[in-house]
């Protein structure tokens, strides 16, 4: 099947409302095991690479261009999104690559210049028929807009989404980032209200630190892209760390890199059956 684009996967789970998977990519063999678990599970997958993936392999077009040719050989539809840039210029390259949707993050820029340079990134890749996901700017804290306390407001959203023309918006309602537990609390009331008063699909970030039950009440509520990185990437070093403890002889990163890579493709394909579900 070949590459589709995000908006295609994502208006489709808001219109069923269903949750999409979101999962962030490292490295080659996080994008295989990604599409792997899309193919075991039957259901699309949205495969993302963030600005800090760009510059730990150097640039983005490696890893993008390789992150792209696993996603063209996928027997299930699979996009590749652009994650948490915020560098207009970042956004731009990933237009010209062939990426189907881009994020551009100016959380934590002052608002009206976010609004600004949110709508020249969309402007540009609108041209290009790409789909852009934004994020409101830093509400009522320091931490970033995904911090525990911080909470988007919708009169904000609505005003935000008119002014950018963004497809879909990142909001903050209980999740972190970076969170190796699953105990975030999430706003289900707020997540409601933003459903209900914003036109555009609503994004999910810090997921990995959100317990799938909760998950499940953020979806029906009308949560619909669901973002996880580090959830995926504790499953693929503890299968690591725990090869190589029991197989110290080993010096071929095949055989352990292996094992981290059939890990993450299990979990990932048991979260995207999860989000597929609907309450009811």
């Amino acid at each position: 099947m070949p590459l589709v684009p995000a908006a295609e996967l994502v208006r489709a789970a808001a219109a069923a409302g269903t949750g999409l998977g979101a999962f962030n990519v490292i490295h080659l063999e996080t994008a295989e095991a990604l599409v792997a678990a899309s193919e075991r599970a039957g259901l699309p997958v949205i495969l993302q690479l963030s600005q800090n993936c760009a510059d730990y392999h150097g640039a983005l077009e490696p890893i993008g261009l390789a992150t792209l040719a696993v996603a063209r050989r996928a027997a299930t539809p699979v996009a590749v999104h652009l994650d948490h840039a915020e560098r207009e210029e970042l956004a731009d390259e990933a237009i010209a690559l062939g990426f189907g949707s881009v994020m551009f993050d100016g959380g934590a820029l002052p608002y009206e210049e976010n609004v600004a340079a949110t709508a020249r990134v969309t402007a540009k890749a609108h041209a290009a028929g790409v789909f852009v996901e934004g994020e409101l700017g830093e509400v009522g804290g320091k931490d970033g807009a995904h911090a525990p306390g911080v909470r988007t407001d919708p009169a904000e959203a609505v005003a935000f989404v008119e002014a950018t023309g963004v497809d879909a918006l990142a909001v903050a309602v209980g999740s972190s980032h970076a969170m190796t537990d699953r105990t975030a609390a999430l706003d289900l009331e707020l997540i409601a209200r933003l459903h209900e008063a914003l036109p555009v699909p609503l994004v999910l970030h810090g997921s990995s630190g959100v317990a799938d039950a909760e998950i499940a009440r953020a979806i029906a509520a009308g949560m619909t892209k669901i973002n996880v990185s580090t959830h995926l990437n504790g499953h693929f070093t503890r299968a690591v760390r725990e090869f190589l403890a029991a197989r110290p002889d080993i010096v071929d990163s095949r055989k352990y890199v292996g094992e981290g890579r059939e890990a993450v493709a299990a979990e990932a394909a048991r979260m995207l059956r999860n989000f597929a579900l609907t309450e009811g």
